[in-house]
């Protein structure tokens, strides 16, 4: 898988026919999403799961605000609600990760059956857990995977972002030195500058990828119109979220 080649080797032909993009709204997912759009990646669907709880595989938090940014990118959205996650038991974080997949690629099955699919795009920076049984379920489905972050330099990602014009609100917090000052924050070179100290000291992984912190793209040139968001504040003295009241489409 590269950003060069848009494929994993799989055989796909990134030409012939369609790309889903695996979309939370956040930051990662959203940036796969746009790269892949400005490669002139065929992106016809985005496909977004609701977690119902804590998931080693999926963005957590406000998910439901992925569909007002594949409103705003123009692009139909397939969403997998928790009662089709299932309720197979885990015995561990791999047993998990493998069970919270399978909704998923049940989804790409049926988007495949619809329209010639050549591969998915994907926003995974360093996780072998995640990134591992993707590549794995594109190879069952013999598709293609675009992931243009993975294993790129996390400083340069964050930089690249807000060149290209993303405009990034912080969505939940919970690692040491992440405060509650950090919930709704927007995530800005001098943003970045704070986590590369932070990383220093705690650990804290530049882009969140450790499930450090968690975001939402509100604004970015892949997308028509600007999301404005109402919110409130939930902090519990080591870690928090916002819950939003109410979002819409800006002018």
């Amino acid at each position: 898988m590269s950003d060069d080649a848009g494929t994993d080797g799989t055989g796909a032909d990134p030409e012939s026919g369609a790309y889903v993009g695996l979309f939370s709204g956040g930051k990662d997912s959203s940036w796969a999403v746009h790269r892949a759009l400005e490669r002139g990646l065929p992106v016809e669907r985005l496909l977004t799961v609701h977690p119902a709880g804590d998931s080693y595989m999926y963005h957590v938090p406000e998910t439901r605000l992925a569909a007002l940014a594949a409103e705003s990118i123009g692009i139909p959205l397939v969403e997998v609600e928790p009662d089709d996650l299932g309720a197979a038991e885990a015995t561990d974080s791999g047993a998990q990760g493998d069970s919270e997949l399978e909704p998923m690629e049940a989804a790409l099955a049926e988007i495949a059956a619809e329209l010639p699919l050549s591969g998915v795009t994907a926003g995974a920076v360093e996780s072998e857990f995640q990134t591992a049984r993707i590549e794995a379920m594109c190879e069952r489905l013999g598709i293609g995977l675009f992931a243009p972050l993975w294993q790129r330099d996390p400083r340069g990602l964050g930089e690249a972002m807000l060149d290209a014009g993303f405009e990034i609100t912080v969505l939940r917090v919970a690692a040491a030195g992440l405060d509650e000052s950090w919930l709704g924050r927007t995530l800005d070179r001098e943003a970045l500058g704070e986590l590369a100290a932070l990383g220093e000291e705690y650990g804290v992984h530049l882009l969140g990828e450790g499930g450090e912190f968690e975001t939402f793209v509100t604004d970015g040139p892949h997308m028509d119109r600007p999301i404005e968001l109402e919110y409130d504040t939930e902090w519990d003295g080591t870690r928090g979220r916002i819950r939003v009241t109410d979002a819409r489409l800006g002018e």
